[in-house]
């Protein structure tokens, strides 16, 4: 049975494909059209899915689809006769969800009469459920998503047990979490689409001296679990726009004249951050903290549960993530690689297997490593053809003979302080580069993250970096030892470590850190590895592999960053490309170990 999920007409399109029960491929559309969190209908992400399947569009069996425009009927329909804009944008988006056959026909071209396919529609915050629990590999746990909104309700609670996922409570349109961070990260001037994870990282530097304020925007209460202080906000009252068509998502302006009546005036994009915007910022991470503390809890006390499962896109919230095991009684958590609404795709396809069909769990999702990967003829051809640009200025050719050597060769490049670049495997699912479309840098040189930020990413200085630490070496060097293998949680460094790791240990003393598997990731693992054989350090600093644009996917794409960027060399699949002077772009490619 092939179950083809879907994400599309909204932020971060994707595709995912189930064949009897195992996941075998996800993909994010921007992956391919270079758009950072593309919507529309994610055709090259489909058409990926079907390829790495091996199947042709007429033998697909299910289509699931994370929408479904019965749920919540009656507040639809309240609020559509008050916010005739945002139904309009609604009426629009749901109007080409009628049309997924088509579009996929379109996108396959193919017939859309060979699309055999039942279509089923899964409520968002069961689909982002799904996405967590029925891959967790428990039988049994608490359940909460937490996002924007979605089919009209921000926040979902309840419990999976085996092959049900079964909902206590929601809280519904307008009272928002995501809203409420998307709101103030908009107000300190960050107005993109997917903006909030640099207000989270600006908050480290600030104290939450308003907190008293942010209380009374958040309020915690027994009966619904919070709700807002509305007068804060304008999406219900003028409808904020939103545009979810292919390209970039837009997301309007959703805090109100009252909110700069009382907290000052909004900062304007590009100006300046002040001592209040850190501590703007701090009071608006600390209240999230409250409030998610609150509904875990409550969570807890309602299914005694010690793991949990969390999703939506308020998930990616590290910081928060980090401190469940202090503030709450769990004891346990998975969060799945893209638990925002890239990862609805396969929490559509996995709800409607387990719990629509009823088929048995078998399948556990311990990496991320889903999306595209190539191999040695198509890495060595495009080498090929970019040989005369690389080696312009000479080089050196260098041949790698074993595995042991490739890891030692660039664990000793690291420690004396270059930029590495690791093109290998397939990519990563989910926004966080996890070790196969990574750069990694020496993290005990605390001047590597101003070089990083200035030379290659060119992005605000207060954005931290994260630790790739080896798995088993965790509680040695954080006050944590529970896995956090992508990259969600945020945990205190030992204070005897932090002066062996400064580069990816945040102001306040934290790291976003990823827990690298041998058995998930044997040569990202094999690096730290060397790496800590020479410098006694289990730990690598590790940023994406991109330079204000998607992660790369192709090799073309890791050979263009790796040219225009000051990186020193790169390992692209069984290939090394190394720089061999700053005036010297790129030296000839050399074969290294077949895998």
């Amino acid at each position: 049975m092939y179950i083809l999920g879907i994400n599309a007409y909204h932020g971060d399109a994707s595709a995912a494909i189930l064949h009897d029960g195992h996941l075998v491929a996800a993909v994010e559309e921007e992956r391919f059209n270079r758009v950072k969190h593309s919507a529309g209908f994610p055709a090259n992400a489909v058409r990926y899915c079907l390829q790495a399947a091996g199947i042709r569009p007429d033998q697909l069996d299910h289509i699931a689809i994370a929408r479904d425009p019965k749920a919540h009927l009656l507040r639809k329909t309240f609020y559509a006769m008050r916010l005739p804009r945002m139904t309009r944008d609604r009426l629009v988006a749901l109007g080409r969800f009628a049309e997924i056959k088509g579009d996929l026909a379109q996108a396959c071209d193919v017939d859309r009469k060979q699309i055999r396919a039942q279509v089923h529609r899964v409520e968002h915050h069961k689909a982002h459920l799904a996405s967590s629990f029925f891959v967790s590999g428990w039988d049994q746990a608490a359940l909460l998503s937490v996002d924007g909104m979605g089919d009209f309700a921000s926040t979902m609670w309840g419990f999976g047990e085996d092959r049900q996922i079964g909902s206590d409570g929601i809280i519904a349109f307008p009272h928002s979490l995501g809203l409420y961070y998307t709101a103030i990260t908009q107000y300190l001037g960050f107005p993109h689409y997917g903006d909030e994870y640099k207000v989270m990282g600006l908050a480290a530097y600030g104290q939450p001296e308003y907190r008293d304020e942010f209380r009374k925007i958040v309020h915690l209460n027994e009966t619904s679990g919070f709700h807002l202080g509305l007068e804060y906000f304008v999406h219900h009252t003028e409808g904020t726009e939103m545009s979810w068509k292919a390209g970039v998502p837009v997301v309007g302006n959703l805090y109100s004249r009252w909110l700069e009546q009382r907290l000052g005036p909004a900062r304007r994009p590009q100006a300046d951050i002040e001592k209040r915007h850190e501590d703007l910022a701090a009071s608006l991470q600390a209240r999230l903290e409250e409030a998610m503390f609150w509904l875990l809890n409550r969570l807890y006390k309602k299914t005694k549960a010690k793991t949990l499962c969390l999703a939506g896109g308020v998930a990616f919230n590290c910081v928060a993530n980090g401190k469940i095991f202090a503030e709450t009684p769990f004891e346990k958590i998975y969060i799945p690689p893209a638990p925002g609404d890239a990862g609805l795709s396969i929490g559509a396809a996995y709800f409607l297997y387990h719990q629509v069909l009823k088929q048995p769990r078998a399948f556990v999702m311990d990496h991320a490593y889903w999306g595209p990967e190539f191999g040695d003829h198509e890495i060595h051809r495009e080498l090929q053809a970019r040989h005369g640009e690389m080696s312009r200025s000479g080089g050196v050719l260098r041949k790698l003979d074993t595995e042991a050597d490739m890891c030692q060769w660039v664990a000793r490049r690291v420690a004396e302080g270059q930029i590495i670049g690791l093109f290998q495997g397939r990519m990563e699912f989910g926004p966080r580069a996890l070790g196969n479309r990574s750069m990694i840098a020496d993290p005990r040189r605390a001047e590597m993250k101003e070089l990083l930020n200035r030379r290659i990413k060119h992005r605000e200085p207060f954005r931290p970096f994260a630790p790739s630490i080896l798995e088993e070496a965790t509680s040695r060097y954080f006050e944590q030892s529970h896995p956090s293998p992508f990259m969600l949680m945020a945990y205190n460094v030992q204070k005897d470590k932090i002066g062996k790791i400064p580069a990816p240990t945040h102001h306040d003393g934290s790291g976003r850190l990823q827990t690298v598997n041998q058995g998930t990731n044997p040569r990202y693992w094999g690096i730290i590895k060397a790496f800590e054989q020479i410098t006694g350090v289990p730990v690598l600093l590790n940023t994406s592999f991109n330079e204000n644009e998607p992660i790369v996917c192709r090799p073309e794409e890791a050979i263009d960053c790796f040219l225009r960027t000051p990186m020193d060399a790169v390992i692209i699949g069984n290939y090394l490309v190394e720089k061999t002077s700053a005036q010297a772009p790129q030296t000839v490619v050399s074969g290294c170990v077949s895998r």
